[in-house]
């Protein structure tokens, strides 16, 4: 579907080393402040055990797990928005994202001096909000302008329009982000189009040392989750370092002795990787059989015949009905046969709502 989550992070935080642990693309870690200036782009597979337990009932040839395209945002800076550090150059790639992964630095290193003087996460949040806080006023500033100047002109919807970014505005200026804002879908239709950086969900991870890990954190951890508690959000703790070790790791084997040894039941980068498809309200269906058995990413509510143009936009088209069978009823059954024969296959037209872990076999017609 094209879903992007975005990294961020001030610059030593360690949101490449988290990247590299993710994606399927590998970045250059440097301890230099603001050693580049383009954004690392990748891929990575959404982790799901029910894809390879299907596996077990309905064999392929091979599995395609579903995937999330991920951006690795330059380290930012205090007064970026004013052209400090890298200035604006990752504005573009942040508001072309659809959520925003925040790696926090919650460890204290002499060797690597904290941009800021010292390892504070919650001014960290609040640094960085207050950059992207400044670009959306000066957008919202900047429509307010033109919608002055229709409104001049007679322009009908002028006077509604301009009530509605007043109250975006007067929002930001309070220092507060925007989707804290409540708003009505008629509100927020004026400021669509305009991708706010400071809309979009964020996930918190607290990047700490490898005995913190296994402890569940540190009391800088503590501190962006009580910040959490009275902001809203979700947080994870992970270790970068850790998960760079194990992502090195070539066989499953290997990776679930390390795991052990440091007293983790499976690496904290799938947990942020759930947490970000959770956070975007996707969900996954599956195709089975033949050549290939594979997960598919749709957002949660869509219908069936759009779920259908996700794997290719002749099934949307032509869509008959979909013949649906519960990812429980199989693993519960057995095989496709025997869920036929249970009367656990369900044939659904265009107004079936996919729900997540269907089984689907698209009847269509072109």
């Amino acid at each position: 579907m094209g879903l992007k989550c975005g990294i961020v992070g001030l610059t030593n935080s360690g949101k490449t080393t988290m990247f590299n642990c993710i994606s399927n693309t590998k970045a250059a870690v440097t301890e230099f402040a603001y050693s580049t200036n383009k954004s690392n782009i990748g891929v990575c597979a959404v982790p799901d055990e029910r894809l390879t337990h299907i596996n077990t009932f309905i064999q392929a040839d091979k599995l395609v797990f579903a995937n999330l395209d991920l951006v690795d945002i330059p380290g930012l800076a205090k007064g970026a928005s004013q052209g400090e550090g890298i200035g604006n150059s990752f504005l573009a790639d942040v508001r072309l994202c659809d959520a925003l992964i925040h790696v926090l630095r919650c460890f204290d290193n002499p060797a690597l001096p904290h941009v800021e003087g010292s390892v504070d996460p919650v001014r960290d949040i609040e640094i960085v909000d207050f950059e992207l806080q400044c670009k959306d006023l000066e957008q919202i500033e900047r429509k307010i302008v033109k919608v002055e100047k229709a409104a001049k002109i007679g322009d009908k919807n002028a006077k509604h329009d301009y009530e509605v970014l007043k109250k975006y505005k007067e929002h930001l200026e309070g220092f507060q982000n925007v989707r804290t804002l409540e708003v009505t879908p008629d509100e927020h239709a004026v400021v669509a189009d305009m991708m706010l950086l400071t809309e979009k969900p964020v996930l918190f991870v607290c990047n700490v040392n490898d005995d913190d890990a296994q402890n569940g954190g540190n009391a800088y951890s503590d501190a962006v989750q009580k910040y959490v508690d009275e902001n809203g959000g979700q947080m994870l703790v992970i270790a970068a370092k850790i998960e760079s070790e194990i992502a090195e790791l070539e066989s499953e084997e290997d990776r679930n002795a390390f795991l052990e040894d440091v007293g983790l039941s499976e690496p904290g980068v799938n947990k942020v990787i759930r947490a970000a498809y959770k956070m975007l309200d996707l969900i996954s269906f599956f195709t089975v059989g033949g050549k290939e058995n594979r997960a598919w990413t749709i957002r949660r509510g869509m219908l069936a015949p759009q779920a259908a143009g996700v794997i290719h936009s002749d099934l949307e088209r032509g869509f008959i009905r979909a013949e649906v069978i519960k990812y429980n009823d199989l693993v519960q059954l057995g095989s496709e046969l025997k869920c036929k024969e249970a009367g656990k296959l369900s044939v659904e037209g265009k107004n079936y709502m996919v729900e997540d872990g269907d089984i689907l076999h698209i009847r269509f017609n072109v």
